[in-house]
């Protein structure tokens, strides 16, 4: 293993040479890409979609731009790539849970009763709206919001300007905050 202050951009570069370097790659970002496969897709899918991102990746790490030094918007736009061919197992997902109550673990009864009843209120509307938004501005915002990205990171996984990606987090908030009766924004960075 690399340490930790190796960029992701030189492990990629080394891995082309001495290709069992980019494990280190894989260490690093499995867990966080296979989540976000398994929040859009269910766990079903998310160990498919976590391998095959490393599959490609490294497919593909002779082509690494490697002015770019930390690797998760790549790995990110390659699993949405993915996950676009299962939009509508994706879709279908949400329309699920939409419908489906919050289920959990919980220490008593009431604690049980209060989560689910404040979780139902919010959760189906959520579904709902995440179901309803455009393929590009879901995509956006699951990247900022699951992935932890940010809008130019999200875009750069996208493959789409910065500008574009802005734009299209906004109205993908938008469109949530309206589903779930809020009007006014959530955060500084939404006005």
């Amino acid at each position: 293993m690399l340490p930790t202050e190796v960029s992701d951009a030189a492990i990629i570069a080394r891995s082309v040479r001495e290709p069992e370097d980019f494990a280190a790659v894989f260490a690093r970002h499995y867990a966080p890409i296979h989540g976000f496969a398994g929040q859009r897709l269910g766990p079903g899918l998310a160990d498919d979609v976590a391998a095959e991102t490393f599959l490609i990746a490294f497919d593909r790490r002779d082509r690494y731009d490697l002015s770019r030094t930390d690797a998760r918007p790549w790995l990110y736009g390659i699993a949405t790539n993915l996950i676009a061919r299962h939009r509508r197992a994706e879709v279908r997902q949400y329309r699920a849970l939409a419908r489906a109550g919050a289920e959990g673990n919980y220490e008593s009864h009431a604690d049980r009763v209060v989560t689910r009843l404040d979780a139902e209120a919010h959760r189906g509307p959520l579904m709902a709206a995440l179901a309803k938004l455009r393929d590009g501005d879901r995509d956006v915002l699951l990247l900022v919001a699951w992935a932890e990205l940010t809008s130019e990171e999200a875009g750069e996984a996208l493959g789409i300007p910065a500008g574009t990606a802005r734009s299209r987090l906004h109205r993908a908030r938008k469109k949530i905050r309206a589903a779930m009766g809020q009007t006014e924004p959530t955060s500084e960075e939404d006005r």
